[in-house]
């Protein structure tokens, strides 16, 4: 069994209803169970300014499938929920779910990027991440808290304390 982190993402439709069937998804997942689960958080869009806020969560899942397996059930995910792939990397979306790490494996290929290229940098990843992994240590060495020590907020908060 692997432990992987997914990150959770939408902006499109009902996002929180989007997000939180997304996560109920992740718990029906065969060969896989989800350890835990982030509050769900509201993020400005990283990409055009001219989409709505998104909404995002981290999910920490245990599971038997191999890297590519899953990748393909996180998109099926997607699929079910109406995502549609497009060339615009950064634009609005109905859901998108990425495999942020998978144990201490680093995976290049042309499918996949484990760490995710870009968790790191993004707010909308190490909060959430810190929220349910607060002493993480990643593949390259680096403490999670470090990286949220040294990560603007960007005006990120989590959900339910902005209603």
């Amino acid at each position: 069994m692997s432990i992987c982190y997914i990150g959770v993402g939408s902006n499109l439709g009902d996002p929180v209803e989007k997000a939180q069937q997304a996560i109920i998804a992740l718990k029906e997942l065969k060969d896989s169970s989800v350890i835990n689960a982030s509050s769900l958080y509201c993020s400005k869009p990283m990409g055009p300014s001219d989409q709505p806020d998104y909404i995002n969560a981290v999910v920490k899942l245990e599971t038997s499938l191999r890297p590519l397996a899953l990748l393909d059930a996180l998109q099926q995910i997607e699929l079910t929920q109406g995502r549609v792939r497009k060339d615009e990397r950064w634009g609005p979306r109905t859901l998108d779910l990425d495999i942020l790490l998978i144990d201490n494996l680093q995976i290049e290929n042309e499918r996949l990027t484990v760490p995710h290229y870009g968790m790191c940098n993004r707010e909308f990843v190490l909060y959430p991440l810190f929220e349910i992994e607060p002493l993480l240590i990643l593949p390259n060495k680096k403490t999670l808290s470090t990286l949220v020590e040294n990560c603007p907020k960007n005006g990120l908060q989590i959900f339910n304390e902005i209603q």
